[in-house]
């Protein structure tokens, strides 16, 4: 059951995740510690939140990490991310990886033949839609409709769906926010979350997100993590907060009971 996070109160699942001995705090970007932008590439932290997440990241056995769909170049961007910052990545749903101890990891060899049809014909069935944008992805691409004009949104999905269906139908399909993306590559949240767990050896996970795709790792949580989901939706989150703004709030009581039981 999922409760809502009431800020100033140290709930009591906040509580225990704060006192596993290893701790992974792995995160969502956009419309968990950033509010959704018309432009993604000018999305940036609330500064509440990257205030949080630097407590975090200098405590003792606590690893911080950011899980995007966002291609592994895009994200280290948006999060202002520098080669000594000790943030891990996981970009592309988990398909690509930044590690403070080995650098980038990224695996090309599946790429298909035809990427760069398919990428042109797609951008030619939405071109006379007006603020309904392609966004190159490194597996794929995503359909971005935050800016549309009225009713285009609608006419974009309904079109790129069928497309999609009959040219790429076993590319992995995904939706969000103002959002369809289509990948060649399997990977979701899921594999993102195993792979960062067993890279920093978590006894405990603390994972927040915000949308559908965030959910596939939600539901691989155990008795020892955590999950928050901000904003409304159904979810497998144990805790549900409003917005970016009240998640900086639960990073930052996180971060003194993680200093406090340490």
């Amino acid at each position: 059951m999922t409760r809502d996070w009431t800020p100033g109160d140290l709930d009591p699942a906040l509580a225990t995740i704060a006192r596993t001995p290893r701790l992974l705090v792995a995160l969502d970007f956009d419309g968990t510690v950033s509010p959704h932008v018309a432009d993604p590439m000018s999305a940036r932290a609330l500064p509440a939140a990257v205030a949080a997440v630097g407590r975090l990241a200098a405590l003792p056995q606590t690893f911080v990490a950011y899980a995007s769909g966002r291609s592994l170049h895009d994200l280290r961007e948006i999060t202002e991310h520098e080669d000594g910052s000790p943030i891990l990545l996981a970009g592309s749903h988990g398909a690509q990886f930044w590690f403070p101890d080995t650098g980038e990891e990224t695996d090309l060899s599946s790429e298909p033949a035809d990427q760069a049809e398919v990428v042109a014909e797609l951008r030619a069935l939405i071109a006379d839609l007006d603020g309904v944008v392609h966004e190159p992805k490194t597996f794929g691409f995503g359909v971005h409709t935050r800016t549309a004009a009225p009713g285009q949104e609608e006419i974009a999905f309904l079109r790129v769906e069928k497309w999609a269906s009959e040219r790429i139908p076993s590319w992995r399909r995904r939706t969000g926010h103002h959002l369809r993306e289509f990948s060649w590559r399997a990977e979701g949240k899921d594999a993102a979350l195993a792979r960062l767990r067993t890279h920093v050896q978590a006894t405990g996970v603390l994972f927040a997100g915000d949308d559908v795709t965030d959910e596939d790792g939600m539901r691989t949580l155990g008795s020892e993590d955590l999950g928050v989901r901000i904003g409304a939706g159904e979810t497998a989150a144990g805790l549900r907060v409003a917005d970016p703004a009240a998640f900086a709030g639960l990073l930052d009581a996180l971060a003194d009971a993680r200093a406090s039981a340490q």
